[in-house]
């Protein structure tokens, strides 16, 4: 492999712990990491800009991804940075506005509103804006930090916490996010990079909440829990049974109601492509 490895992480802050060894541990330099939103992280894996991305797990599956073992984003019940908040009754939701950057949540939350409240809303993308996106839409979903940002106690409408109410209804750990790019890149010693990074990550959690804190504008409360009880950023067998429920009701969606993902084809590179 010539180069340093093309890494592209989520900007948010739930992946601070799977990068943070990348960025300031003992894998600091080893890879050249950029940062993007996951609609954005997929495109660049897609085009070839980035040889390995945290992508959501609709577009790895979309693409044929291979996935790395291990290390990703998950819940076990309340996500907190994936709300649907609605100014209509949730089984009368008609349209639903979903943040640009969002993929795995958009079909999370079509599921839920199909599957719980009986709903099948019309979606299509906006600027994460919760008041505006609610002047054009009967419901909109947001994600990541734009999520945090929003206090559900505080709003005049009903919310949604879709990790919850994924769990709720399947009794299964929600999986949004894991590393991943064509199946040349997924090497040892870029897994072993990947692993790492989380490991040392997840040891310093003292030390990141307080920075992350501050840099991001959220209280040491939200962050500290947010990163221990909300996420789990370990994929065991569970979150892969919760991954495969996942991926076999999004299947059976009706995509023609959803303009939030316009597909589009793998680039035609060769297999090594992505390590040139």
């Amino acid at each position: 492999m010539l180069g340093k490895p093309r890494v592209c992480a989520v900007s948010y802050l739930n992946t601070s712990p799977l990068v943070w060894g990348m960025l300031y541990g003992p894998q600091q330099g080893v890879a050249d990491v950029s940062f993007a939103v996951p609609s954005v992280c997929a495109q660049r894996v897609v085009e070839g800009v980035a040889e390995v991305g945290l992508l959501p797990v609709i577009e790895i599956e979309r693409h044929g991804f291979s996935s790395v073992p291990e290390a990703g984003i998950a819940c076990r019940g309340p996500v907190r940075s994936i709300l649907l908040v609605s100014r209509t009754p949730f089984d009368r939701i008609r349209t639903l506005a979903t943040d640009l950057g969002s993929r795995t949540s958009v079909q999370l939350a079509r599921i839920i509103l199909q599957r719980k409240y009986g709903a099948e809303p019309r979606v299509f993308p906006a600027e994460p804006d919760l008041v505006r996106m609610l002047e054009y839409a009967d419901a909109a979903l947001l994600i990541g930090d734009s999520a945090l940002r929003v206090d559900p106690a505080q709003l005049e409408w009903p919310c949604l916490d879709l990790g919850e109410e994924w769990t709720t209804l399947t009794g299964l750990p929600m999986v949004f996010a894991l590393w991943a790019g064509r199946r040349s890149a997924i090497r040892e010693e870029l897994v072993n990079l990947i692993q790492g990074s989380c490991h040392f990550g997840l040891a310093q959690l003292d030390q990141i909440i307080p920075l992350e804190a501050e840099r991001r504008g959220f209280s040491e409360a939200l962050v500290h829990e947010y990163l221990t009880r909300n996420i789990n950023f370990q994929i065991g067998p569970e979150e892969q049974a919760g991954l495969a429920a996942y991926l076999s009701y999004a299947c059976q969606l009706d995509h023609s109601q959803d303009e939030s993902c316009v597909p589009s084809e793998i680039p035609d590179h060769d297999d090594d492509a992505g390590s040139r």
